[in-house]
């Protein structure tokens, strides 16, 4: 059965088999598992708490992934000088994902792996993610939304203000050119980043479908593009892998 859009807020499944199943962008707060039992459970997100037979395992699975790759530590910048650490390596970790990504068949980018975003369609949603936080939220452009742009699957916009053309097949090449465009605004803004603007908060976009209209701070703004820029870039990387490895066995 697929559940699509739905609303099961407070649901109850006793005696169920759910092996196999997936679940993408849900929310889980809450959610409670007594008696469940698996070979294998893979969980893939952001959890406040993840208690695991009466422990939480959250702060020891943060520490084991800071330990895998300890640049991750960066991405939580407390200052401007943070901010300016951390963006440098953004670029250079995606750029070596790009380089990667292109010894793929071209095809292959446009392929989805286990239902997630193609590489395509990961770079598509960071250039929306960048329109609406940078240019949109920090700098003030109520309709900065360019047409490739790509918004998460569960965002509401009654206005159509903001692009979702699931059908568009743009190359690699003409994505990887709107991108250069909106890195370079948020490279700009860092390098000219103070502590105080850092600190301080935006002026409402009037009209603005999203974010929605409101004042946010400098900080969320620009956090919010670190944490996409780093995440979608790991899990692109995941997928390329399982993408090389299926072309291997060929």
């Amino acid at each position: 059965m697929d559940f699509i859009d739905r609303d099961l807020t407070g649901s109850r499944f006793h005696v169920v088999d759910l092996s196999g199943s997936r679940f993408g962008d849900v929310n889980l707060s809450g959610v409670l598992i007594r008696g469940g039992w698996a070979d294998r459970l893979e969980l893939d997100g952001d959890f406040g708490e993840l208690v695991v037979n009466g422990v939480d395992v959250a702060p020891y699975v943060a520490a084991e992934m800071d330990r895998l790759d300890p640049e991750r530590v960066l991405m939580r910048p407390t200052d401007a000088d943070g901010f300016r650490a951390a963006w440098p390596l953004v670029e250079q970790r995606w750029a070596e994902a790009v380089d990667r990504a292109r010894r793929l068949p071209p095809e292959l980018l446009d392929e989805r792996v286990d239902g997630e975003w193609s590489f395509i369609e990961t770079l598509r949603h960071l250039v929306m993610a960048t329109d609406a936080w940078v240019l949109c939220a920090l700098l003030g452009d109520p309709a900065p939304f360019h047409p490739l742009g790509l918004p998460h699957s569960e965002m509401v916009d009654e206005t159509g203000v903001v692009p979702r053309d699931l059908d568009a097949r743009p190359s690699l090449d003409e994505v990887l050119a709107v991108r250069a465009e909106r890195m370079a605004v948020v490279g700009q803004q860092i390098a000219e980043l103070t502590d105080e603007r850092l600190a301080g908060t935006t002026e409402p976009v009037p009209g603005a479908a999203y974010p929605p209209t409101d004042s946010y701070a400098v900080r969320r703004c620009l956090g919010a593009i670190l944490n996409e820029e780093w995440e979608h870039r790991r899990f692109a990387e995941r997928d390329l892998a399982i993408l090389e490895a299926g072309l291997s066995e060929r």
